[in-house]
């Protein structure tokens, strides 16, 4: 691989000025951070460094000739209907639905299942080019009211605004410097629960989006419909622990207000409640007043997740993890708080991922066993399997009901299936699912293709789960293009899913997709997810590494026809393997990556990964940090003469100008170290494989993502990858 030349003419990659003087002691060893300037989004500096990649990336992407062909074919195949699973609200119901190419979904509302459906809020409206979109929501018990929180490029930063359901008129209240949060309304219908940031001081510079501001002090609110936000109720706040975040539910009884508090992204919680009905006034009583809600602590401290299932009056059902990794259900009477009852036990092999009340005294318990979804229909008391609910390998991707409903919506998707909406009637004596709904994506024909699933030992012997998507019938002679994926973080499972990018990669370059469900996630539970973080985060590269080691001993690619993929803690773990292992591989994408590991915590919400990361300022988690973090370890391999590699693979580094969750100075500081390091002083280096970075306008950390951005960077990130792998278009 190292010797492939991918350009015949040098690429003349831009000069960005380094600060040698920039220098931190890090408990006694002298790190130099010589790009700190980029920190800095505003600076003309930082714009001028932009500009030039974007001229130097679109230049290496008009070379590659594949790109036109994918533009037009993705845009092809994004065009078929898509629906969401609907739910009920009051009497009506509601589902989003796409028609194709439109930049946002659009929320539609019903009378009835077989009843005409209006467009009740069409966030292509909002903005001329699609990126303001709607990311919070929720409507009124009586179904009168939408409270819905629109955010603009990207950006994490929400504004709720409140329509009257009925002739879909905007009230004048308007909520600000909302950020991750719910809406929850009470059941008088009279206002919502939310969640908010200070507003920034008079003089604080910020632009919502591209700011790098620390997120601290996060408050819960409630808002009285028809009031100014300025006359809001500040339910709960915690200046003690700045770092924390919460958020609010209310009970389905409507009895109790939740509140749940995170230290940091460990999915573990505390939780009070407040019996709203013994408030002397009411909510309305408690404005202007200073005092907070009279939360009681039921669990107050940090030692397991707990999330709420149901409550009888006193009495709740929650789903824990509390001395069960893979979760459990427990029961506690709020009169007696330090009984707890377990009424089902966690599972031996599976974890149970959630837990939904229906049908009055009934439960539909969603494990996931061996990286996919099954479903079992439980006795909400006794926690007894009443029967499962049989489903195909893959992924249950939303389930949507109320206790007091029989009926229940469950999404499904896999690697082949686009979406399956079934139907569930829970009052039948053999419950069924029926198809509601199926998607249908015109020119795909999934009998072209198989899935597999196969566990590769790591480093350690450690089995590790992977499925691999190919054609029918390839021929494992090593001589495949192959897309390797992996996440591998914060508890998050990467169950199967259908990409329309990539089945047209895996059609018209006969692509071997996969994905590796290495440690760190939550695939096994919360055992699985510590395995992968703090001092074992280096299993996360090991597994990955491993899985690409299996692809090429297997015979499904070689080095040199192997790309990987990844995301947030995604996009630290392929700038770690590129730097770990560059003989490995031929590509590299790397979306919005964690990349400097050093200085992450400093910047917006990145104070909330130190629960799987650690953070500098801590002398041993200093030491683990250092020694992977792909910003201060890029080296030449050439320097190495142990290394079978002279270079880099091609890679690609792509963020977007308001990610303000993973923000964009991390992706820029590694880009201009790897161009210095490996291209510089051209005549002396063999790195011919180029290094560009990608950034988007407009555009965040992912979410809220117009359909044309999503097609125009497919195109992009794959005619780039088949490039490098020499990977020619298949009719």
């Amino acid at each position: 691989m190292g010797s492939l030349s991918t350009f015949d003419e040098p690429l003349l990659y831009p000069t960005a000025r380094r600060d040698e003087a920039v220098v931190d002691d890090y408990h006694g060893v002298m790190v130099p951070d010589p790009y700190r300037w980029l920190e800095d989004p505003d600076s003309e500096e930082t714009k001028e460094f932009v500009g030039n990649q974007m001229i130097l990336t679109d230049s290496v992407l008009k070379t590659c000739d594949t790109r036109e062909k994918l533009h037009e074919n993705l845009t092809k195949l994004y065009d078929f209907p898509k629906y969401d699973t609907p739910f009920r609200a009051g009497d009506k119901y509601f589902y989003f639905h796409n028609t194709g190419l439109q930049p946002q979904n659009v929320l539609y509302v019903q009378d009835s299942l077989d009843g005409n459906s209006e467009t009740l809020l069409d966030p292509n409206t909002l903005s001329e080019d699609g990126t303001v979109s709607l990311s919070i929501f929720s409507v009124s018990e009586d179904a009168k009211h939408l409270a819905y929180g629109t955010s603009s490029s990207g950006s994490d930063w929400v504004t709720i605004k409140v329509m009257q359901i009925e002739d879909k008129t905007t009230e004048p209240d308007t909520i600000s410097w909302v950020k991750f949060s719910t809406i929850c309304w009470t059941h008088d219908n009279k206002g919502f629960f939310y969640s908010r940031y200070p507003a920034p001081s008079d003089g604080e510079k910020f632009d919502a989006g591209t700011e790098t501001n620390v997120n601290l002090h996060h408050e819960l609110y409630y808002h009285l419909l028809g009031t100014d936000q300025s006359e809001d109720i500040l339910c709960w706040n915690d200046p003690d622990n700045p770092k924390h975040t919460r958020l609010a539910s209310v009970t389905e009884d409507g009895k109790y207000i939740l509140l749940y508090t995170y230290e940091n992204c460990d999915p573990v919680n505390k939780i009070y409640y407040c019996d709203i009905t013994m408030l002397p006034n009411g909510l309305e009583g408690c404005q202007g007043k200073k005092e907070l809600l009279p939360f009681v602590k039921l669990v107050d401290n940090f030692d397991a997740s707990y999330q709420y299932v149901a409550n009888d009056d006193s009495i709740f059902t929650f789903l824990c993890n509390k001395d069960a990794p893979r979760s459990k259900l427990v029961r506690v009477d709020l009169k007696e708080p330090t009984s707890w009852v377990e009424i089902l036990e966690e599972n031996k092999t599976d974890v149970l991922e959630s837990a939904v009340a229906v049908n009055g005294n009934q439960i539909l318990a969603n494990y996931l066993s061996d990286v996919k979804n099954v479903l079992h229909l439980r006795d909400l008391q006794t926690g007894a399997l009443l029967c499962h609910l049989p489903l195909d390998i893959g992924s249950v991707s939303q389930i949507s009901c109320r206790r007091k409903d029989s009926i229940v919506f469950i999404g499904f998707t896999s690697f082949l299936v686009p979406n399956i909406i079934y139907v569930c009637n829970l009052e039948l004596e053999v419950p069924q699912l029926r198809i509601f709904r199926e998607i249908v994506v015109p020119g795909f024909n999934k009998n072209e293709f198989e899935v597999h699933q196969v566990f590769v030992p790591s480093k350690d012997g450690t089995r590790i789960p992977m499925s691999i998507v190919a054609r029918k019938g390839i021929c494992l002679d090593g001589s495949h293009p192959c897309l390797l994926f992996g996440y591998g973080g914060f508890n998050v499972s990467i169950t199967p899913y259908f990409t329309v990018s990539r089945i047209l990669i895996a059609k018209h370059f006969n692509v071997v997709f996969c994905i590796a469900n290495i440690r760190g996630g939550g695939e096994y539970g919360e055992e699985w997810h510590k395995a992968g973080a703090l001092a074992k985060k280096h299993n996360c590269f090991d597994d990955f590494i491993s899985a690409a080691e299996y692809l090429v001993s297997g015979g499904y690619t070689q080095p040199k026809k192997l790309c990987i993929e990844g995301g947030s803690n995604g996009g630290l773990l392929i700038g770690a393997c590129i730097n770990q292992r560059p003989d490995l591989f031929q590509c590299a994408l790397a979306h919005v990556g964690v990349m400097d590991m050093l200085r992450f915590h400093k910047f917006t919400i990145g104070h909330a990964w130190t629960s799987d990361f650690g953070c500098s300022d801590n002398e041993e988690e200093f030491n683990w940090l250092i020694k992977y973090s792909p910003l201060h370890n890029v080296r030449r391999p050439w320097d190495k003469p142990f290394y079978k590699v002279i270079q880099y693979p091609s890679t690609m580094l792509l963020t977007a100008d308001h990610d303000d969750r993973v923000v964009p100075l991390h992706s820029l500081k590694l880009l201009a170290t790897m161009q210095y390091v490996l291209c510089t002083s051209r005549e002396r280096s063999p790195q011919t494989n180029p290094i560009v970075g990608r950034i988007e306008c407009k555009a965040g950390h992912g979410a809220g993502r117009p359909t044309q951005k999503m097609i125009d960077e497919a195109a992009d990130r794959y005619a780039f990858m088949a490039k490098m792998l020499d990977a020619p278009w298949i009719d």
